[in-house]
């Protein structure tokens, strides 16, 4: 099936792009990013209030099961622990950083080492080192394109398993061991420098997904990967490796142009090694499977659109393979659905254009809006 489809860059471009190795010293800088695309009564409500209120992009777990949220308007951690009490089990990391009038946070890792990493819109990476308390500046570096990042506008970050944390950029892929970046760009043979997402696979093969194309980085050459009828997959977003080592990702094909219009399908893809299948028509912003197999995703019922809708959805471990595998609807909504993520106890935690979400199975527990009523 074809739609015809327009896109629509998400956020401007960043242009600053650097190759090579570059030593850093990561100085301490405040935040530069644009003004928020808010209400001043939406950021005086940011300022007081204890739990996200902003578009949550990506939702993470650190090595105590707490949860790691990256929002617009500050990153938060949410101690599983406690009980939910008016915000009580929530904890801002980043009012020390900046105020959230001028944060734009898209995504949070915690490493092997306990440290976490906050990546941003356009005021670069923040690293923050767990041996210090929160209001010791030296516990805080900040990495910008001046020591080595690709760009400023940073949308991913991942741990390799030699420990290695790399960063999707919109100016190339940023690896950092330690000690200075080394990023790669379509001059290494990256096939489009606008990443949105990584992901090292069992082989150890390193996948990315980009505004461009999918490829795969086997430590030597950048691959680009096409379907059966030679097209690319493009727009590519969420990515996961199942536990029988088959790749999974969403991407749009684009199927046909005509002069400034391209008619363009999307989906939910499948690797198998040697052949993709198009598992769904749903789009795939975000991938995860559970512990019980199932593969949990969040899209666009459509190629991007005004009004468009967008569901959080559960492909059942049981058909996973059959022709038509059975998919559950959990919810849907007009408005973007986010970053997914199941904790230690199995609920699944997902991101939203309002905040972030928790489904135990039964009910979805909407944070913001009980904030709100409180």
């Amino acid at each position: 099936m074809k739609f015809i489809h327009l896109f629509a860059l998400l956020m401007m471009l960043v242009c600053c792009t650097s190759c090579g190795q570059n030593q850093t010293n990561g100085p301490l800088d405040k935040i530069k990013s644009i003004k928020a695309n808010y209400s001043d009564a939406q950021l005086k409500e940011a300022d007081t209030s204890q739990v996200p209120m902003s578009m949550v992009r990506n939702v993470r777990q650190d090595r105590n099961g707490n949860i790691l949220i990256a929002s617009y308007l500050g990153v938060f951690r949410y101690d599983i622990h406690l009980p939910d009490r008016q915000g009580a089990s929530f904890t801002n990391l980043t009012n020390k950083i900046s105020s959230p009038r001028f944060s734009s946070f898209w995504d949070v890792l915690e490493d092997r080492k306990g440290n976490l990493w906050f990546a941003t819109k356009d005021s670069g990476v923040y690293f923050y080192n767990a041996q210090y308390l929160p209001d010791e500046q030296e516990s805080l570096r900040h990495f910008t394109t001046k020591d080595g990042l690709a760009s400023n506008t940073a949308l991913h970050i991942y741990e390799d398993r030699t420990g290695n944390i790399w960063f999707g950029t919109q100016g190339g892929a940023s690896r950092y061991d330690g000690n200075s970046f080394r990023t790669f760009t379509t001059e290494d043979g990256l096939p489009n420098n606008d990443i949105n997402t990584i992901l090292e696979d069992k082989a150890g093969k390193l996948w990315f997904g980009s505004r461009g194309d999918l490829s795969v980085y086997d430590g030597k050459t950048f691959t680009i990967l096409k379907n059966k009828d030679g097209k690319t997959f493009s727009n590519v977003w969420g990515i996961t490796e199942d536990r029988k080592g088959n790749i999974w990702f969403g991407a749009t094909i684009i199927e046909d142009k005509r002069g400034d219009t391209l008619f363009v399908s999307q989906g939910l893809w499948r690797y198998d090694g040697s052949i993709f299948t198009k598992v769904s028509q749903k789009g795939a912003n975000a991938i995860i499977e559970d512990k019980n197999g199932n593969i949990w995703t969040t899209g666009a019922d459509e190629p991007p659109r005004l009004g468009q809708v967008w569901s959080l959805s559960r492909y059942d471990q049981k058909s996973l393979y059959d022709k038509n595998p059975s998919v559950t609807e959990i919810k849907s909504q007009t408005g973007m659905l986010l970053g997914i993520l199941e904790d230690v106890k199995g609920n699944i935690w997902f991101g939203s254009g309002g905040g972030v979400h928790r489904y135990d199975g039964k009910t979805i527990k909407d944070f913001r809006r009980e904030e709100r009523n409180n």
